[in-house]
């Protein structure tokens, strides 16, 4: 009796949703165990960020008219928030290079090979990327406090925001996955990640007043996603920037940032899933 009980025990069904989160956060864990033994990886992922803060703060904070002063620690607060919101999206360089590691080396094959649900190696790379990148803003908050950056809201609002930039940097990881799974080589998936992250990042409101355009491009900037996300951590920050413009996204921030991410998760991580079932089959 007790070894038919344990027959049926092991053939049992398992709820395909618990499947999916169990499975990937045991991939999620594969994966922070292996950025705990290559610390460079996290070391390098914190140097790119605190030289920007640094070399923006000091090289540009006396130039640029924020709200019709030039004066330099309005500069710095204006500029955090679009340094927050670009070392979400630059995860997701390193996040196509390592999956695409991962394809060079079989590995993914062999995951492919086990009794798991199918998007928990994606999921599961994504979930310990975003540990990364949450470690990360951590670091670089404390860098931007250093240089003079402030906030001037309440801690749920500040909480908030940086809510904000984590769920636009999970969502920007998965089109990080669907190019890693695109290409053969993990040189290619971080070519392939920077080439369109650099106009995303620089044709919005992160660095300059989007107002100071030309209409065209002051028309693309407002309707960036990554735009949105930027002028919404401003406001929650309590950070210079107010925009001017008529563009929903601008005078609705948040509401525009949630749905952009949304949007991008739900699109990307279904062509991720289904390029992985096609390149690994």
């Amino acid at each position: 009796m007790s070894a038919v009980t344990d027959a049926v025990r092991i053939t049992a069904p398992t709820n395909p949703v618990t499947q999916s989160i169990r499975d990937s956060l045991v991939v999620a864990k594969r994966n922070l165990i292996r950025m705990s033994r290559i610390p460079e990886m996290v070391i390098f992922g914190l140097i790119q960020p605190i030289m920007f803060v640094v070399l923006f703060s000091y090289v540009f904070g006396g130039s640029m008219n924020i709200g019709g002063t030039t004066e330099p620690d309005v500069y710095r607060e204006f500029l955090m928030a679009g340094i927050f919101a670009q070392t979400v999206t630059f995860a997701t360089a390193g996040a196509g290079a390592g999956i695409a590691d991962d394809m060079h080396k079989g590995l993914i094959d062999r995951f492919r090979s086990l009794p798991m649900a199918r998007g928990a190696v994606l999921t599961g790379r994504t979930l310990a990327d975003l540990v990364q990148t949450a470690l990360t803003l951590f670091v670089l908050a404390v860098v931007a406090l250093l240089v003079g950056w402030r906030t001037h809201t309440s801690v749920g609002e500040v909480l908030g925001a940086f809510g904000l930039l984590l769920l636009a940097g999970y969502a920007f990881t998965w089109i990080g996955a669907v190019i890693g799974l695109s290409v053969r080589t993990p040189e290619a998936a971080t070519s392939g990640g920077l080439i369109w992250l650099f106009p995303v990042t620089f044709i919005s409101n992160a660095f300059v007043d989007s107002s100071r355009m030309t209409p065209w491009l002051r028309h693309v900037a407002d309707w960036n996603p990554f735009s949105a996300t930027v002028q919404a951590c401003r406001q929650l920050f309590g950070n210079p920037g107010v925009s001017t413009s008529d563009a929903w996204p601008m005078q609705h921030p948040v509401w525009a940032s949630l749905l952009y991410s949304v949007l991008i998760i739900a699109i990307f991580r279904t062509l991720a899933v289904r390029k992985y079932r096609s390149a690994t089959a």
